[in-house]
C-alpha cells in the first residue's frame, strides 16, 4: 500500500472503554477502524472477513484466546497482514513472544495519540518498529542469531533456572526469593546468561528462552 492511502484496522481489547477510547483517538487521522473485537476468537475471525492492512491486538484477554495466541494464528493463516501489541505491561516475556510470533511493533497503552498512528501507519508500510530501544532491537539482534542457532548453549542447571525466571519478567530480588539466593548470586547468574548466550539484555534473553520453549 501507499503511505497516502488510508489504513484499514481491526482493534482487538476486551474492555469496551478501551476501543471505544482507541476508536476517538484515531479519529481524523489516516487509520479508518473496519472492525473491533473484544476476544482473539473475534479477532481473528473479524481479520479473515475484512482483510485489514493492520491488526491493533491487546496482549491479554479474557476469556478465550488471548492476544498473543490471536497473532500467532493471524500471522499462520493471513502473513499478509501486520499486527501491532498493544499493552499495559513492558514485561520481556510479552516483548519476547510477539517478536517470536511475529508482530511488527509492541506499544504501551502510555504511548501518545502521534506514536500510535505512526506505528500503525508504519506497520501498513513496511517500515520499521517505532519502539527502536525495545522491539526494533530485539527484532534485529534474534533475526540475525536465527541463521546461527547455538542449541547446545553451555547453562548450567541453575541458570536455566535463573533464565527461566528472568523470561518470567522476574526482578534480581524476585528471583531470589523464589530460588533463596542472593541478590548478588542473581546478578552473577544473570551476567553470566549473557555472556554465554551472546545478548546484551533480559529482553534479549527472554527471546532466545521463547524461541527455544524453554518458557
Amino acid at each position: 500500500m501507499k503511505a497516502s492511502d488510508t489504513v484499514r484496522v481491526v482493534i482487538a481489547d476486551d474492555h469496551e472503554v478501551v476501543r471505544r477510547g482507541l476508536a476517538t483517538l484515531l479519529e481524523g487521522s489516516e487509520v479508518t477502524i473496519v472492525g473491533e473485537a473484544k476476544s482473539g476468537e473475534e479477532a481473528v475471525k473479524l481479520t479473515k472477513k475484512h482483510k485489514p492492512d493492520v491488526v491493533l491486538l491487546d496482549i491479554r484477554m479474557h476469556p478465550g484466546m488471548d492476544g498473543l495466541s490471536a497473532l500467532e494464528k493471524i500471522r499462520a493463516d493471513m502473513p499478509n497482514v501486520r499486527c501491532v501489541m498493544l499493552s499495559t505491561f513492558d514485561n520481556p516475556t510479552y516483548v519476547a513472544r510477539a517478536v517470536a510470533s511475529g508482530a511488527h511493533d509492541y506499544m504501551l497503552k502510555g504511548c501518545n495519540r502521534q506514536e500510535l498512528i505512526d506505528s500503525i501507519t508504519g506497520a501498513a508500510t513496511g517500515q520499521l518498529p517505532m519502539r527502536a530501544g525495545e522491539l526494533r532491537r530485539v527484532a534485529t539482534t534474534m533475526a540475525n542469531r536465527v541463521a546461527t542457532p547455538d542449541p547446545d548453549i553451555p547453562l548450567t542447571q541453575r541458570e536455566m533456572q535463573v533464565l527461566r525466571h528472568m523470561a518470567l519478567g522476574l526482578s534480581n530480588k524476585e528471583i531470589a526469593q523464589s530460588l533463596t539466593i542472593s541478590v548478588e548470586t542473581v546478578k552473577e547468574h544473570v551476567q553470566n546468561i549473557l555472556r554465554k548466550l551472546a545478548v546484551s539484555d533480559r529482553t534479549q534473553a527472554a527471546v532466545w528462552a521463547v524461541r527455544r520453549g524453554i518458557v
